[in-house]
């Protein structure tokens, strides 16, 4: 039910790994033993002190102190069938059997010849293995306090032990240079060795009950499952889960999916880490001089293996048929090209010809780029030169400059998504626009202080420069001049982010913040501060994700943004503004980030709530759908093409509905209506004669002059409906003269105000093809009319003119040359 985990003097247990549910103060020093005890837990810290936790009280059972001197408790487990007992084992090599109970020491075994470093109980009961500093391990029966077999390890102490439950004989155990040994019991043997199962100390070894399946761990962050089901009793690897065995150095996502981030570490390997499940985690493998040469002297004795990655470029266009990604390594003037979807170093090895044969010292690659189409890559060095190269062949194709791009050191270099420019940056100062095909220079820019990285978002243009006075400059590659300048971090700039639409761009330096700019405003916008410095930083191609790597931090951490599910306040942060530690991070729910203060700030954020009416100049359309004034011109046809074949046939038994009233909003019928339908089947004329309710409005509208709830009615009716309503404004529909005129002179309000203009240009369409007859024939209606045709002929005028306007402007913005 519960996992017990100790973090320097405290103990926490969690329930389903995600939740904290009870936490053990007390102890004065790290804790460095755990042991559950059915309704209790055992834990010793470094000092010696031994403490006995009841796991739901939370409280202290028992506690025994040690003294070092004389028993230093390096190892305890509880012997099987031993009610209330645990054995613990020492620095000196002894052992004692302790009842917790009654807290008596009820037998010391003697010295077993050098210091304990575990003990683990055989599938025998009585029967103990401990494993010795020396190497030795002792298979101890306990009950009649005798050696039953001695093995020894020449790599060092044993670290961990676990024997197979499955019906064989064996026995594992692990040593502090990777390896494991298998023992046979039976005939008190070697019965092989699984040489480099970890590159570092097996930590942990254990057979799962019952199953051929043995689990490991290490220290270089992973944890691998053997199976024993071939010949000889040696394991096989059947699964690994692993990371990073030294922090990353830098990360990118790769790909547009936003579903797998590279890194690459310090121990020189570069992986792919899945944001959706660790099942799809890959490594690509360390870089290697020469690979054969390295597989046949193995991990360990490896003198081929070549510098960490610094930094490296991706490009997914043409993975499928050569390799995507380019690597620079630390100290290293070649280039090396990997494979994702093989998974596994490349075949090309990027030197220029110049430093084939002479190596000089402090000559290496440091800035590397791949184009959009995935053909090229261009590497800058520190000498100052830049050269491109065939990605599918590694041939060289150029260099640009005389000799030398820039006098100093290469910062960083970027191609343009169509592979027109090339840009790169020295530490001289200058930003250099180079033809990529012909490889002339076409502009420079000289910055006012060194830059140290730049970062170019390919969809928008925009570059990002980091330099080194902690300042960011953007500069926008089309137009070649600089947009933006931010200051505000106070230590060296990591690394750089753009957001997919190029709105925002994320710094990371090493004053522990990470900043959020917004480009159009040129405002910082988000700051927070971590307990330790982002090395690097990616922002997802979909946008929901910022994925951050750290000082002497192995993880990955995903930070995901809340723009995308809540309201965010993105008004400018004031300049004195001092961010609050946040914590990284975590799969606990108790270790959520606190954003208190961001809440806070959205709550004061007065939501802009937007006017019927921008300005009273402007023309303003209603936000009613196109189904309700659209086709009001064309309800004869659609009625004649809607028309059935035959007539509904009535079903034999119909089923129960609520009765309703016809209608655009559905409303159930009363009772009272109901029965008078049910009582009298004589149609009753004088019903045909009551005015509807929108002809009471226009008739009240012609003395208060108000037309806002006749228009009202209007539009919460359907094109059916309406029609009807028209209809009945004449004479010969039960209507009136007069009330024709105060239609009219609502379509007049309603192109005063500009509000609603496609509803009353609808409307009035409708009412003219209705009663063109009518109006012809009364002059208080042709007067109307005419005073309404040049209001409506001018609107139209002035519209006609806008469209023009904006037509010419696109039109030339298309065809001209800037």
């Amino acid at each position: 039910m519960l996992v017990f985990a100790s973090c320097g003097s405290l103990l926490y247990a969690f329930a389903r790994n995600r939740e904290v549910v009870h936490t053990y103060k007390g102890h004065k020093a790290d804790i460095h033993l755990v042991l559950p005890f059915g309704d209790h837990v055992i834990s010793v810290d470094s000092d010696n002190a031994l403490i006995i936790w009841d796991v739901q009280s939370e409280e202290e059972y028992l506690q025994l102190n040690f003294e070092k001197a004389v028993f230093a408790i390096t190892a305890i487990m509880h012997p099987s069938t031993y009610m209330n007992k645990i054995l613990l084992g020492s620095e000196q090599g002894n052992l004692q059997l302790w009842n917790v109970k009654s807290n008596k020491l009820l037998y010391t075994f003697p010295r077993l010849g050098a210091g304990v470093t575990v003990l683990e109980q055989a599938p025998a009961v009585d029967v103990v293995a401990a494993g010795l500093v020396s190497g030795h391990i002792i298979v101890y029966n306990i009950k009649y306090d005798e050696v039953l077999m001695k093995f020894q390890q020449d790599w060092g102490p044993v670290t961990a032990i676990s024997f197979r439950t499955d019906g064989h004989p064996v026995m594992a155990a692990g040593s502090p240079i990777g390896h494991i040994g298998l023992w046979d019991l039976e005939d008190k043997k070697l019965l092989g060795q699984m040489r480099n199962v970890h590159t570092t100390a097996v930590s942990g070894i254990s057979f799962v009950q019952g199953e051929p399946l043995l689990i490991t761990n290490g220290a270089d962050n992973a944890i691998r499952v053997w199976i024993f089901d071939g010949p000889g009793g040696n394991g096989r690897l059947l699964r690994c889960r692993m990371g990073h065995s030294a922090p990353p150095t830098k990360i990118r996502y790769h790909g547009q999916s936003g579903q797998q981030i590279l890194s690459a570490s310090q121990d020189g390997t570069l992986q792919s880490f899945s944001t959706v499940h660790e099942s799809f985690n890959k490594s690509l493998g360390r870089g290697s001089i020469n690979k054969k040469k390295s597989k046949k002297k193995g991990l360990r004795y490896d003198t081929m293996a070549l510098p960490p990655i610094t930094t490296f470029a991706t490009e997914i266009a043409r993975q499928s048929d050569w390799d995507g990604i380019i690597a620079c390594h630390q100290g290293y003037v070649t280039c090396t090209t990997w494979n994702y979807q093989k998974t596994s170093m490349g075949t090309h090895k990027l030197k220029p010809k110049d430093f084939s044969k002479n190596k000089p010292l402090g000559v290496y690659a440091i800035a590397v780029d791949i184009t959009s189409c995935g053909n090229f890559a261009v590497i800058g060095l520190t000498t100052g030169h830049v050269d491109v190269y065939n990605m599918q062949s590694g041939i060289h194709r150029g260099r640009y400059g005389k000799e030398k791009a820039h006098e100093g050191s290469i910062r960083g270099v970027a191609v343009d998504g169509l592979n027109q420019f090339t840009i790169t940056v020295g530490s001289e100062g200058l930003i250099k626009f180079w033809k990529f095909k012909t490889m002339e220079l076409v502009h420079s820019t000289n910055l006012s202080s060194s830059p140290s990285k730049i970062l170019l978002h390919r969809d928008s243009g925009i570059l990002g420069i980091a330099t080194d006075d902690f300042g960011i400059t953007v500069l926008d590659i089309e137009t070649r001049k600089i947009v933006r300048r931010f200051s505000g971090h106070q230590g060296q700039i990591n690394d750089m982010a753009f957001s997919p639409d190029g709105r925002w761009l994320i710094t990371a330096s090493m004053d522990c913040t990470i900043r959020t700019w917004d480009l159009p405003s040129a405002c910082l916008v988000d700051c927070f501060l971590l307990d330790s410095s982002a090395v690097s930083i990616t922002m997802s191609p979909t946008g929901d994700f910022l994925a951050t790597s750290h000082v002497d931090d192995l993880g990955i951490y995903l930070w995901s943004n809340r723009s995308l599910y809540s309201l965010v306040s993105l008004r400018p942060l004031p300049a004195d503004y001092e961010p609050s530690v946040v914590m990284l991070p975590g799969t606990c729910a108790a270790q959520a980030v606190d954003v208190t203060g961001e809440e806070e700030t959205s709550e004061d954020m007065i939501e802009y709530d937007s006017p019927e009416q921008l300005g009273d100049a402007l023309v303003t359309l209603s936000i009613l759908p196109e189904s309700r004034w659209k086709n009001l011109l064309n309800l004869d046809i659609i009625k004649q093409k809607n028309k059935p074949k035959e007539p509904p046939k009535v079903p034999k038994t119909a089923p129960f509905f609520i009765p309703t009233i016809p209608g655009l909003v559905p409303r159930y019928a009363s009772i009272e209506q109901e029965s008078d339908r049910q009582q009298s089947k004589v149609l009753n004329l004088g019903v045909l004669a009551q005015k509807s309710e929108f002809f009471k409005q226009l008739e009240e509208a012609l003395s208060s002059n108000n037309y806002k709830s006749p228009l009202n009615i209007l539009k919460e009716m359907g094109p059916s409906n309406i029609e009807t309503e028209l209809r009945g404004l004449s004479p010969e529909g039960g209507g009136s003269i007069k009330v024709m005129q105060s239609f009219l002179r609502m379509i007049e309000a309603m192109l005063n105000t500009k509000c609603d203009f496609e509803l009353a240009q609808a409307y009035l369409a409708l009412f003219l093809k209705l009663h063109l007859n009518i109006l012809s024939s009364e002059p208080a209606l042709l007067a109307e009319v005419s005073r309404l045709s040049p209001q409506l002929e001018e609107i139209w005028i002035h519209l006609q003119t806008l469209f023009n306007q904006s037509l010419c402007i696109l039109n030339y913005m298309k065809t001209a040359l800037l």
